[in-house]
């Protein structure tokens, strides 16, 4: 099977200027004893803006840059920021204070069945996916065979995909996903789709979808496979850039400190 990839830009690149990001909590103002144990438990960073409110330190003052060839881990414990750095540099979240840069598409690899419409047929929500993840309508049409083969739906694709299993419905959104070549790809933990049948496929997929990116952050618990599939790392604590640098220097410097194996 040929699948219908572009070439990725050879100089894409994602800057990070000064970036913080906050949620305010509503109704908050009682500051009780569990509200802050949940908060210091996660991770998180508690503080009061201007009008008193309580807020989440989401980010603070992190400044970055990737350029082509760079292959990032982002490790930290739950709430350390990891996942809302990587809804920042998609766009998903507006920082505060900061700016955000990028040459070259971005290609979110979380949330991948945003955009499913369970009252219309596969091929209309491969479609739909695909203009939600920036490609055109004859971008999506030259890619629409590789992707119907890929998901293995046969005559599926045909009905509304309320119809499907959810194994069905993870081929379809996964195979959408990985349709074309990323420049910028941003992964929330490694992905594992499908039963085992669909397995070995996807993950071959992967890997390929992978190195054709020009800059990869991911962001993962698994020691193993960041030492495997990166090359950068950037360790978060509360919001905050603790280390960075080779990846196997800040994984070392965690694992001291944590005992993360």
């Amino acid at each position: 099977m040929n699948a219908p990839l572009s070439v990725p830009v050879k100089n894409a690149e994602l800057t990070l200027r000064n970036v913080n990001v906050s949620f305010p909590i509503y109704h908050g103002g009682s500051r009780s004893l569990k509200k802050s144990l949940l908060f210091r438990g996660s991770g998180g960073h508690m503080a009061a803006d201007a009008s008193h409110r309580i807020v989440v330190e989401a980010l603070r003052d992190v400044s970055l840059q990737f350029v082509a060839g760079d292959r990032v881990a982002l490790i930290g414990s739950n709430g350390a920021g990891k996942t809302t750095l990587l809804r920042v540099m998609a766009g998903v979240y507006e920082p505060v204070t900061g700016t955000v840069e990028s040459r070259g598409r971005i290609s979110p690899m979380f949330d991948i069945g945003l955009g499913i419409d369970n009252e219309i047929s596969g091929y209309d929500n491969i479609r739909l996916r695909g203009m939600i993840l920036g490609l055109s309508r004859g971008e999506i049409e030259e890619r629409m065979a590789d992707i119907a083969e890929f998901t293995a739906l046969g005559d599926y694709l045909d009905v509304p995909v309320r119809t499907y299993s959810s194994g069905m419905m993870t081929r379809l959104t996964f195979a959408v996903a990985t349709c074309f070549a990323p420049e910028i790809l941003l992964m929330d933990e490694w992905i594992m789709a499908g039963d085992a049948s669909f397995l070995s496929k996807a993950q071959h997929r992967v890997q390929s979808f992978v190195e054709k990116a020009s800059i990869m952050v991911l962001a993962s618990h698994s020691i193993e496979t960041c030492r495997k599939f990166c090359n950068q790392g950037i360790w978060m604590d509360q919001g905050q850039i603790k280390a960075s640098g080779p990846i196997d220097e800040v994984l070392d410097a965690y694992a001291a400190e944590t005992g993360a194996a």
